[in-house]
């Protein structure tokens, strides 16, 4: 990392979470709001907007505003409606967030120049992607909408319990701020709506380092990639976490949260099992197995609908498994308790020896993935959402055709901008 992107990321701290570290930052407390609407740029304001410039910083007090400055500008094109004349446009990733209570949230931009062309990718909280290079001629404008989940760790008769890099470079998923970084060769921002929706089905993720939103590039997993496949009739949350194990998600009572917003039609996507063979208790993998079985009766007794996933194959495991007995353990509680089973397993072992000599270009270590990886690997989630004949497969994009994991994408076929906070740090977990 040069002193450049040290600096920013320094910055970035500093304004998100005020004087002191990181881990002293409070809960917002105001303003604080269920429903925002923004007109970015210096010129005339949309009636019932909230003027945003590119020096509007965020403070605590104001409640909104972008949390570095990240050399944008504020145009005027002085023509057009008040919405679209005006707009803030970066050659650099913007980070813009604004105080929000928890829950689900539909998102809707407006993107677009009236004088040159505009590219714009937009990822939510820690890094998902919602929106991918989308571009705009000059003169056109698009609007787009997606679905964004915002939580804290209290829930009614306890609290998650956080690990230390909750508190810090993972602080945005757990803050109650809604945070958008706006990425692309020039993203041009005119309007921003921020509205939470209640009563949408809402698919929640646990699991581990290869799951969770990983704060930080160039890694990367493929939850935070699975919001790219859906249509904004349905909201992801990421409950995933580097490091955990069923037990130890336990534990921490992420599975407690969890069930404390679960809804009947929601749905659970469950993937452990990196972690969970480390266990050198007794019969450990039969305890994962009783966990498993526990967890799938709960979900369905909240009327949710459990989704087990086995983990996929290290980067070593093409010919011999690294995963002992933990991937069939998954897959004998999908067999004897009627529960859809997506095997990344299997699955992965079929991609690596199809990706032949490009192996390396979907890994960044011997576990852990990079956008290319993570993005393949959600499209094998998607395929077993298609597979399983879920009900959730009716949310899944038009333009998501398939996926054959013999047969996977180039490695030049997604071109993903990439995000200024950036680490050489592993995640927790291998």
């Amino acid at each position: 990392m040069n002193l450049k992107e040290n600096a920013f990321q320094l910055m970035l701290v500093a304004m998100c979470f005020g004087v002191g570290t990181a881990a002293e930052k409070q809960p917002v407390s105001s303003p604080l709001s269920s429903e925002w609407h923004f007109d970015f740029g210096n010129g005339p304001v949309q009636q019932g907007y909230t003027r945003v410039i590119s020096d509007t910083l965020y403070t605590e007090a104001l409640g909104y505003g972008f949390l570095a400055d990240g050399k944008s500008l504020s145009r005027d094109r002085q023509e057009g409606n008040a919405l679209r004349r005006d707009a803030v446009v970066s050659h650099q990733p913007l980070y813009f967030t604004a105080n929000v209570p928890e829950g689900n949230y539909r998102v809707t931009v407006t993107l677009g120049d009236l004088n040159e062309p505009t590219n714009t990718t937009v990822k939510a909280e820690l890094r998902r992607l919602m929106l991918l290079n989308i571009e705009t001629k000059p003169g056109e404008y698009v609007t787009r909408t997606f679905m964004v989940n915002v939580r804290r760790p209290p829930f009614p008769g306890g609290e998650v319990r956080l690990k230390g890099r909750e508190r810090t470079q993972e602080a945005w998923a757990w803050d109650g701020q809604l945070t958008l970084e706006f990425n692309g060769k020039r993203p041009c921002i005119c309007g921003l709506d921020i509205v939470k929706v209640d009563g949408m089905p809402t698919v929640f993720i646990l699991g581990d380092s290869t799951v969770c939103d990983q704060s930080r590039a160039p890694w990367n997993s493929w939850g935070q990639m699975l919001t790219l496949f859906f249509q904004p009739s349905v909201v992801i949350a990421n409950h995933a976490e580097s490091g955990e194990s069923i037990r130890s998600s336990l534990g921490a009572r992420r599975f407690d949260k969890v069930y404390s917003l679960m809804k009947p039609g929601d749905y659970l996507l469950i993937q452990y099992g990196h972690n969970d063979m480390k266990d050198r208790t007794p019969n450990s993998s039969d305890i994962y197995k009783q966990n498993l079985k526990t967890i799938v009766a709960k979900v369905r007794e909240l009327g949710g609908t459990p989704v087990l996933i086995t983990s996929m194959e290290r980067k070593a495991g093409i010919e011999h498994d690294t995963l002992q007995d933990y991937p069939d353990k998954v897959r004998q509680v999908a067999a004897e308790n009627n529960v859809a089973l997506i095997d990344l397993h299997a699955m992965s072992k079929v991609m690596y020896k199809a990706l032949g000599d490009h192996l390396d270009a979907i890994f960044q270590d011997g576990t852990h993935h990079n956008n290319f990886g993570s993005y393949l690997f959600a499209k094998c989630v998607m395929q077993g959402i298609k597979d399983n004949h879920l009900d959730l497969a009716r949310h899944i994009t038009d333009d998501f055709t398939g996926f054959d994991p013999a047969h996977p994408d180039a490695v030049d076929a997604i071109d993903i901008p990439v995000s200024s906070l950036i680490t050489t740090i592993q995640p927790l977990g291998d």
